[in-house]
């Protein structure tokens, strides 16, 4: 197990210095000056030039991507252009409201998405299973965007059952953790507020990974509950529930539990549109404001933050394998 986790950290070293060169051409693949675009038209020249030195464009390009690695492995990734607040203080600051809710988001998807496809496997070809279908369907295809701005007129415009936006309505909030849920925990008050924030953009952000789940859950459970031991345990008189929870669900979790971490990684990467819909003070939102303002170290070093998470999220589920299935031997 340990030599495994070994290779697999040994090869995520090429991914990464992949990623670190996507990242790095971002800056160098727009049209025009990357100095001359930052500053506009009214830049002066002394002004480009200046920009140029500090941002180090004036060396070579080979020695730029150099500097660049440096600079990640050192935990530098730069300055915004705009306010000169450095990015990795920026990166502190807002990973937690996006951590919190992804959370949320995964929270809702699993608790009803794998119940959910349980249940259509069980009642296959019913009306259960077709609305579940259908339900699933309209997950998938409904944009973010569009459910997310359903949710907030329906319940907070038309409704007035939910806030329509931002973490939390009182500024006198302390935060302690950047986790406001287990900030009101701790400081015993405000709870209320923060989870009537949370639940409109965790339920947009949710929609799709619950659909995915279902559909999942629901192929995995109807390839299971055709196997010779499922049949031997209703054979054996075994209560439906005990042969559903204990002998099937535990061999169907696999491929279950590769969506839950891909789907978390991609949560945990910055929902940018759910983000910016519901003014959630998150990653996503941040690099769409320093898309829009092409603020490119914001960009650069969003990019970097949200692929190394994504890869080490990855790394976590392929691991889990072995405890979930004792057949799979890492050598």
């Amino acid at each position: 197990m340990w030599s495994y986790t070994a290779r697999r950290l040994l090869g995520l070293i090429p991914v990464l210095v992949g990623i670190s060169l996507l990242v790095f051409m971002l800056l160098h693949l727009i049209p025009g000056d990357p100095a001359t675009v930052l500053l506009g038209e009214r830049g002066t020249v002394e002004q480009i030039a200046a920009l140029k030195e500090r941002m180090g464009l004036n060396k070579p390009l080979l020695e730029q991507y150099f500097i660049f690695v440096g600079q990640l492995l050192r935990g530098d990734l730069g300055s915004s252009t705009f306010s000169l607040i450095p990015v990795s203080e920026e990166l502190a600051r807002r990973w937690p409201a996006t951590f919190e809710l992804a959370l949320a988001a995964m929270f809702i998807a699993i608790t009803v998405g794998i119940p959910s496809g349980i249940l259509a496997a069980v009642r296959k070809n019913t009306r259960l299973d077709n609305i579940s279908s259908i339900i699933s369907l309209l997950g998938v295809s409904v944009p973010v965007f569009y459910l997310g701005l359903l949710l907030m007129y329906l319940f907070a415009v038309n409704l007035h059952w939910l806030p329509p936006s931002t973490r939390v309505s009182s500024n006198s909030f302390q935060s302690i953790t950047g986790l406001f849920v287990l900030d009101s925990i701790i400081q015993r008050k405000g709870f209320v507020d923060v989870i009537a924030h949370l639940i409109l953009p965790a339920l947009a952000l949710g929609t799709i990974p619950l659909a995915i789940l279902t559909r999942i859950t629901r192929s995995a459970m109807l390839e299971v509950l055709s196997q010779d031991y499922v049949r031997t345990a209703k054979a054996k008189g075994l209560a439906e529930r005990v042969v559903i929870w204990r002998h099937a669900l535990k061999n169907a979790l696999l491929p279950v539990v590769t969506i839950i971490g891909l789907q978390f990684g991609t949560l945990l990467s910055g929902a940018i549109l759910t983000e910016t819909i519901f003014s959630w003070p998150g990653i996503g939102s941040w690099v769409y404001m320093g898309i829009t303002n092409r603020d490119y170290p914001v960009v650069q070093g969003g990019v970097v933050f949200i692929a190394v998470v994504f890869v080490l999220v990855n790394l976590i589920v392929d691991l889990l394998y072995a405890r979930l299935d004792p057949r799979i031997q890492y050598r």
